[in-house]
């Protein structure tokens, strides 16, 4: 059974990429499954916190989180053409202390797919992740693209997936992701 972990850069209620990673867990593969985490609770990352209370709980447990994965989805916003500062600074406290990177991120396969209100979805905001990705020793699965563009057309009030075209595309994408890691 390969367990994927989502995480979501919003913290937003009604975020689109939240509810993306809702429509994902509905739609994974056979053998698959999709837990999603949370990045509630996980304070600005400062140095001397760090050193003077330790890592915080919220930030334990989403290494936890991580570490039971076989592989992880970051459903990314798109923020003033680059990554969300929340995600980034998720990931930030993750890579504390630095001996825990190559337990936590080393070679472990990561997809990000992202929806935006706005009509070039998150294509920037997907590549700036790259470099940070490739530098903590990730592995991007390159086997597919999921862009999701004017998500307020593609999800209904509820932040239910309401287009089926892009059902069958996040399917298909899903798919792709979690064949390349058996």
């Amino acid at each position: 059974m390969a367990k994927i972990l989502g995480i979501s850069g919003s913290l937003r209620a009604g975020s689109y990429n939240t509810a993306l990673l809702r429509a994902a867990a509905g739609l994974m593969p056979a053998g698959a499954t999709l837990q999603i985490a949370t990045l509630r609770g996980i304070p600005l990352y400062d140095g001397d916190v760090e050193a003077r209370e330790g890592i915080p709980q919220a930030v334990t447990a989403l290494k936890e989180q991580m570490t039971a994965s076989d592989g992880v989805l970051l459903a990314t916003p798109e923020y003033n053409n680059s990554m969300p500062g929340v995600l980034k600074n998720a990931i930030d406290w993750l890579s504390r202390p630095a001996a825990d990177i190559p337990r936590l991120f080393g070679n472990r396969p990561i997809a990000v797919i992202g929806a935006s209100p706005g009509g070039f979805g998150t294509i920037l905001a997907q590549n700036a992740w790259l470099p940070v990705l490739r530098t903590l020793g990730m592995q991007p699965w390159f086997g597919g693209r999921l862009m999701v563009s004017r998500a307020g057309q593609v999800f209904d009030a509820e932040g239910q997936m309401a287009d089926e075209k892009m059902k069958a595309q996040l399917q298909a994408f899903l798919a792709g992701f979690v064949a390349s890691l058996r």
